[in-house]
């Protein structure tokens, strides 16, 4: 490799067009389209998510790289397409950024005569959203729920359908109301499912799980970040409880379900000490 002390941005472009070059570029990168590489860039993103809440700082910024080379990607294909490329995609964030924080730049200008002017993190937030719904009106986008992407996973959707609507007074106003919805979505499962009419049950369990999202909301938790957390946890004693059996000889199915109970409440006690 060339001897270099430090690659920019601009040596990742050349880069990715060296890799699209139809004379000798990569052959797998060549058959690459915007939407072939869309669940890489969902992949990578979850990626640097995970290495965050690991505190895992050297492996991040390798996953910050591999996720910024998705948008080297796309900036790539748009170039070649003729739709957009990279600095155009640069000029729009910035000017996006600055028309958004006019408490920064309250002259519109990113290099402008720009003060703070002192205004609290609650009216920094409400302002955002306003500007926000101001330019989804522009897009034709005026219901409060409009732009909220169909492609995000299903929580996220949920949580951010949900602030949306809180935006507009729609919301428990104590955490109270939003663990009694919580147990009237179960005994409303309970109901579906002793009915047997399945459809009905999956409609209700999807009732439960938005109304649990809610308290996650409410209690300013990221409903994602805490089930990612909880199958890590699930992972970590499940091996713990696999080590217990392989120490005898044994595997899971060897053994019965009120055996598997006992060691998980061992793997329990042994995480907590």
């Amino acid at each position: 490799m060339e001897d270099k002390s430090t690659f920019s941005v601009e040596d990742l472009q050349f880069l990715m067009a060296q890799l699209r070059n139809p004379d000798g570029g990569c052959p797998w990168d060549l058959k690459q389209t915007f939407a072939t590489i869309v669940p890489s860039t969902i992949e990578e993103a979850y990626e640097v998510a995970e290495a965050i809440e690991r505190e895992d700082f050297g492996h991040l910024k390798e996953e910050l790289g591999d996720l910024l080379f998705q948008v080297i990607f796309y900036s790539q294909l748009g170039r070649e397409a003729g739709h957009f490329d990279f600095a155009q995609i640069v000029d729009t964030l910035v000017r996006k950024l600055v028309r958004r924080h006019p408490h920064v730049f309250p002259s519109g200008e990113l290099y402008g005569d720009n003060a703070n002017t002192g205004i609290d993190e609650a009216q920094v937030k409400q302002n955002w959203e306003a500007i926000k719904a101001s330019e989804r009106e522009a897009k034709g986008e005026p219901g409060v729920l409009d732009g909220v992407a169909t492609g995000l996973p299903a929580l996220t959707r949920a949580i951010k359908l949900q602030k949306r609507a809180a935006q507009v007074g729609f919301d428990w106003p104590q955490l109270d109301g939003v663990l009694a919805k919580v147990e009237e979505e179960i005994g409303e499962l309970r109901e579906a499912i002793q009915s047997g009419d399945l459809n009905h049950a999956r409609e209700e369990l999807g009732d439960l799980l938005f109304a649990c999202v809610n308290v996650s909301r409410h209690l300013k938790q990221d409903p994602e970040a805490a089930l990612r957390r909880c199958n890590r946890k699930f992972e970590r004693r499940f091996g713990m409880v696999e080590d217990h059996l392989r120490d005898e000889g044994k595997q899971p199915l060897d053994v019965s379900l009120e055996e598997l109970d006992r060691l998980w409440d061992v793997a329990k006690s042994q995480e907590r000490r």
